[in-house]
C-alpha cells in the first residue's frame, strides 16, 4: 500500500509540473518563422520583441474554428476595454488565402501573422498548442503572465488585464 501511495504521490506531481505555468517560451518557440501580411517570414522572437514594454495578448485561431469565431465579440469587447494593449493574432488557417479573408472578415485589429502549418506543426508543439482559440498573455517585460487561456476564460483574462495596466 505504500508503494502505491508513493506512486500516485510521484505521478500526481509529474503531471503537475508538466501542467505548471511557463513564463517564458522555449527556444524552439522563439526560433520558429511566421508569415507576415507582407509575404515576409519572421522569427517568433522578433514578433515578441515588437510589443516589449506593452501587455501583449496573442490569440491563435483559425476561420475555420467555430469556438474561434464565437469568441470573437468577446475579442473584441477586451480590446475595447483595454485600448493599452496590444494584440497579436497567429492564424493556423490552412492557406494563406483563408487566413487573410478571416482577417477581413472579422476585421481583426492588431498584428496578424500566420503559421502556414497544422496546429501539430512545429510551431504549434513549440508552445503545447492543444485547442484554439489559445490565448496568452504577456506582460510589459514580455514574461508569460497568462500561458493557457482559451475562450471560456474571458472573464479571467479581463481580470488579469486589469492587474497588469
Amino acid at each position: 500500500m505504500k508503494k502505491f501511495s508513493l506512486l500516485f504521490v510521484i505521478a500526481f506531481a509529474v503531471i503537475s509540473c508538466a501542467q505548471a505555468q511557463k513564463t517564458q517560451f522555449s527556444d524552439a518557440a522563439l526560433s520558429e518563422k511566421l508569415n507576415t501580411l507582407n509575404h515576409e517570414r519572421v522569427p517568433f522572437a522578433d514578433i515578441l520583441k515588437n510589443h516589449i514594454g506593452k501587455v501583449t495578448v496573442i490569440e491563435i485561431w483559425a476561420s475555420w474554428c467555430s469556438d474561434c469565431v464565437k469568441a470573437m465579440p468577446k475579442l473584441k469587447d477586451m480590446q475595447k476595454k483595454n485600448p493599452d494593449v496590444d494584440f497579436v493574432f497567429i492564424s493556423m488557417d490552412k492557406t494563406e488565402d483563408k487566413w487573410n479573408a478571416g482577417i477581413e472578415r472579422h476585421d481583426l485589429k492588431g498584428d496578424n501573422y500566420w503559421s502556414a502549418e497544422t496546429m501539430k506543426g512545429a510551431f504549434g508543439q513549440a508552445i503545447d498548442l492543444d485547442w484554439i482559440p489559445r490565448y496568452i498573455i504577456l506582460d510589459k517585460t514580455g514574461k508569460i503572465v497568462t500561458y493557457r487561456a482559451v475562450e471560456t476564460d474571458f472573464d479571467k483574462m479581463n481580470a488579469t488585464l486589469k492587474t497588469l495596466k
